[in-house]
């Protein structure tokens, strides 16, 4: 096995798929894993519009679904399952402890553009809340709106637990609730190999890699769940 290839993952992935390709490269040397982190609905247009890629890995079934209306995936395997969480800055300015917090005049709200997965799920979180927000800026993916938290340019707004979590000791998190609201901060994450993939073997294999029992580790580590 040799060659490069190319796999465009949704931004939340960074720092697993990072991992994945490093372990995948150390398990398959002359192999070079490039990877390219993004909004899943800019990522899937790419795509559609015939960017050269090997493997797509997006942050929802609906935009995967995008790929394959245009033919150019293979048929996708869900791999993980993530959440969406209230974050705010450390210092927590805006006094913010519950996701209703986030419709109060007096507190600034970042969330993700609404063609964006991370967009979509907060959209539907907050109408099953029956919440309002207002949001201050629409930003291009969840990296965006969590570095503006981190910043404290806003005091807050609604990542993965994922990137919570990789945040560390930046940002606190507060969960948006329980049952049917707590049912639609969930979304899950399909992988497919490019159907005219110039590595296509080696697409398969970084793919099974992700949905293997080491992949579900390193997943599991950044705080994904099974699908």
């Amino acid at each position: 096995m040799s060659g490069e290839i190319t796999v465009l993952a949704a931004a939340s992935l960074k720092e697993s798929f990072t991992t994945l390709a490093q372990q995948f490269e150390a398990a398959h040397p002359g192999v070079t894993v490039t990877t390219s982190f993004g909004a899943s609905s800019t990522l899937a247009q790419q795509l559609v519009s015939g960017a050269p890629a090997d493997v797509f890995a997006a942050a929802s079934a609906s935009t995967m679904q995008r790929a394959v209306q245009a033919d150019r995936v293979d048929t996708p395997q869900t791999f993980a399952v993530n959440e969406l969480t209230v974050v705010v800055p450390a210092a927590n300015p805006g006094h913010v402890t519950a996701l209703a917090d986030l419709a109060r005049p007096d507190v600034t709200v970042a969330l993700c553009q609404q063609a964006v997965p991370c967009g979509a799920v907060a959209a539907a979180v907050l109408d099953r809340a029956g919440l309002q927000v207002t949001p201050v800026t629409r930003e291009a993916d969840v990296k965006a709106v969590l570095t503006k938290v981190r910043l404290g340019e806003v005091d807050a707004g609604m990542v993965y637990v994922t990137d919570a979590k990789a945040s560390g000791a930046t940002v606190r998190a507060i969960p948006v609730g329980t049952g049917a609201v707590a049912q639609a901060a969930g979304t899950s994450y399909p992988i497919a190999t490019v159907k005219d993939s110039a590595n296509h073997a080696t697409a398969q294999a970084f793919a099974d890699l992700v949905r293997s029992p080491q992949g579900r580790a390193v997943l599991t580590d950044a705080g994904f769940t099974a699908p």
